[in-house]
């Protein structure tokens, strides 16, 4: 294995509000945007009819100028790239945010993700990169499980990466951003950026813009990166020269560690504690306020009505409490560490995050028996 090599940053120009997707309240089944909204193996790929090149609006040609001139790459190259994305008017129904008919359901979100189908692919992906998995592991001081649980969320371990030109998507997203959509212009904006980061990505590697196929908000590869992802988290683990995150699992798992490290992953701690409650002493709308959030020592967690046992009475750090609804059925709660919240940098869903937590685990456990 050659020395680690992070992908030299691009310059980024909106604060990552986590890997691959745009802020939205946590503990939402279902997350309406940035890496496509919902995990991408939950949106089958529908007719992508393509509209007019986008060398024909004078707004993204001027777009494609001032990305060259910022980024120092070659003018032409950036209005030819640009100019050959085309408008999809798919991706800008998608991306509307998703009507809420239903209660929020632990058990149903659940058995989406922690199934039979999936716990064996990861079963096969845990058995194939074990040793690249254990070294990444004592390197970042991020779980494997944690690890193996958002590729197999994310994609089914590489099966359902997307099947949108991300160039197409990107554009579309910057410059035809549903304009009903309650926050349009700051996320258009955002979507210009991850739009700049693309061709700037393209241009230094010397590759072509025009291939890559992703979700329909333009996240790539197994963990379905943001471009401003790639270019901060992406590790060259392999050695090859390049970050591949669609082709080379030992690049993705050390980035997708390497994003949760830089996140503030603390090794050795858990990532949620069991919790009942004390019904005299229960506020649950104030421990409920601060939402996913770590606000609560562990004193002032019990004293709000928040009961925990054995290890959770040692906690050093912050807590919160996260309430997983179940429909018409009493919700489930549990304690949040820092840790916890951590995971909901990559996609700011409570759900979302004890679901990788759980086919994780699944999937070890399912890995010790195979090799027992």
């Amino acid at each position: 294995m050659s020395p680690l090599r992070l992908l030299p940053a691009l310059v980024l120009l909106l604060p990552l509000a986590s890997c691959a997707q745009v802020p939205q309240r946590a503990g939402d089944e279902l997350v309406a945007a940035g890496k496509g909204g919902r995990p991408a193996e939950r949106v089958k790929t529908p007719p992508q009819r393509r509209g007019p090149p986008y060398a024909e609006r004078e707004e993204a040609m001027r777009f494609a100028d001032e990305v060259a001139e910022r980024r120092k790459l070659d003018p032409a190259w950036a209005r030819s790239m640009l100019g050959q994305a085309q408008n999809l008017a798919v991706v800008s129904k998608l991306m509307q945010p998703a009507p809420v008919s239903t209660p929020k359901n632990w058990a149903v979100y659940r058995s989406r993700f922690i199934d039979p189908v999936r716990i064996r692919a990861g079963v096969r992906f845990w058995e194939e990169h074990r040793t690249t998995l254990e070294k990444v592991e004592q390197a970042y001081g991020v779980p494997a499980e944690i690890i193996v649980g958002i590729i197999g969320v994310e994609t089914i371990y590489g099966q359902q990466m997307g099947d949108f030109r991300i160039l197409d998507a990107l554009a579309t997203l910057a410059f035809d951003f549903p304009a009903n959509h309650p926050r349009a212009a700051e996320r258009a904006q955002y979507f210009r950026g991850e739009l700049e980061q693309f061709l700037a990505f393209h241009y230094t590697e010397h590759t072509s813009p025009l291939q890559p196929r992703g979700s329909y908000a333009g996240a790539w590869g197994m963990p379905q990166f943001m471009p401003s992802s790639l270019a901060r988290w992406g590790v060259d683990y392999d050695g090859d020269g390049k970050v591949d995150l669609a082709g080379s699992p030992d690049d993705v798992i050390a980035s997708v560690a390497n994003y949760f490290k830089g996140y503030g992953w603390i090794p050795g701690m858990p990532t949620y504690y069991p919790v009942r409650f004390d019904k005299e002493k229960l506020d649950l709308d104030a421990l409920l306020a601060p939402d996913i959030l770590p606000t609560f020592g562990v004193a002032s967690f019990q004293a709000k009505g928040a009961v925990l046992e054995g290890p959770a009475l040692e906690h050093k750090g912050p807590l919160a409490l996260i309430e997983l609804q179940n429909g018409g059925d009493p919700p489930t709660y549990v304690a949040g560490t820092e840790n916890f919240y951590v995971i909901t940098r990559y996609n700011w869903s409570a759900y979302y995050a004890m679901a990788v937590i759980e086919l994780g685990r699944e999937v070890k456990q399912a890995a010790e028996r195979s090799g027992s």
